[in-house]
């Protein structure tokens, strides 16, 4: 995969275009790769995004007619948005149906995040599926920055931040029922189980590894809202500490991520300072496309 980046422009880039710069890895010697991070008032590098970009190493050492069908991480230790992000693969199988390969992201000399990936050939065999819930259609429901901007408004320069955070992702965000900053804002308590439509912003290339890595980007994004929603808590409410620790992922059929995408989620369990979710993303016809788990933490910050 090789994404031209387009000629510059005057005032914000599209989100989508950032995210597609992101995922254009320069390659700087054979299986190794180096990618950047958005000029962002993030300190720390957003999960989706160095998954997303490891699994586009992964992807430029298999040949283009091998699907990824699951990948497995690790998240080590905190990304620097500072610097470059350096992506080195291992070829650790090539057999004649699956490809294995192990990715490793380095920064400051140590690595801060891991992952295996696995490709496959497309095959003929049976067929079944969970059915998708019954939820109310995109087109229904209220973009989440709409949702956001009136809480938002209320919480000066912390609040400006969320808006900021929401309207630079590179994909459209629509919760079926209360997101939890919302749900925690009015003091509710609601079940572990969150459901979002998402899309792209926009068109993506008709390069399937560019639509997966791109849902992987945006698997990240929302998936422990599940874990918070039991405890009337949000990310934006400041008294609970979120990252992600490990995400798993199992790609059953052919999708794009420029079309719109039901993100079930729900959270089995939450102790020690981590929670569990798991995630079935489906396509807006009903089929079933990827499933997910990830834990993450969420810690409480005791304020001094």
């Amino acid at each position: 995969m090789s994404l031209v980046p387009p000629p510059p422009r005057e005032g914000p880039r599209p989100p989508l275009e950032v995210l597609l710069e992101l995922l254009d890895l320069e390659q700087i010697e054979v299986d190794i790769f180096r990618g950047a991070s958005p000029d962002t008032r993030r300190q720390r590098v957003f999960g989706g995004q160095v998954a997303g970009q490891a699994l586009v190493a992964a992807g430029r050492t298999v040949d283009p007619a091998r699907t990824v069908h699951s990948l497995h991480a690790y998240f080590l230790r905190p990304g620097d948005t500072s610097i470059p992000i350096v992506f080195s693969v291992e070829r650790v199988r090539d057999g004649r149906s699956f490809t294995t390969r192990r990715v490793t992201a380095v920064q400051h000399g140590k690595p801060i995040f891991a992952l295996t990936a696995s490709f496959c050939v497309d095959e003929e065999g049976w067929d079944h599926a969970d059915p998708a819930p019954d939820v109310p259609r995109p087109e229904e429901l209220t973009p989440l920055v709409d949702r956001i901007t009136p809480l938002a408004e209320k919480h000066g320069e912390l609040g400006q931040m969320w808006l900021d955070w929401v309207r630079g992702r590179p994909f459209d965000l629509r919760y079926v029922g209360d997101p939890p900053a919302v749900a925690a804002a009015a003091g509710e308590c609601k079940p572990a189980r969150s459901a979002v439509w998402m899309r792209a912003t926009g068109a993506l290339p008709d390069v399937p590894l560019v639509h997966v890595c791109a849902l992987v980007y945006a698997s990240d994004m929302t998936l422990l809202d599940s874990t918070l929603l039991p405890h009337g808590l949000s990310w934006e409410s400041g008294n609970v500490a979120g990252a992600s620790l490990d995400h798993a992922m199992w790609f059953h059929r052919p999708f794009r991520a420029d079309e719109w995408l039901l993100y079930d989620q729900e959270s089995p369990s939450a102790s020690g300072g981590r929670g569990l979710a798991t995630g079935r993303i489906f396509a807006a016809d009903g089929r079933l496309l990827v499933s997910v788990v990830q834990e993450g933490l969420i810690r409480p910050v005791r304020r001094r």
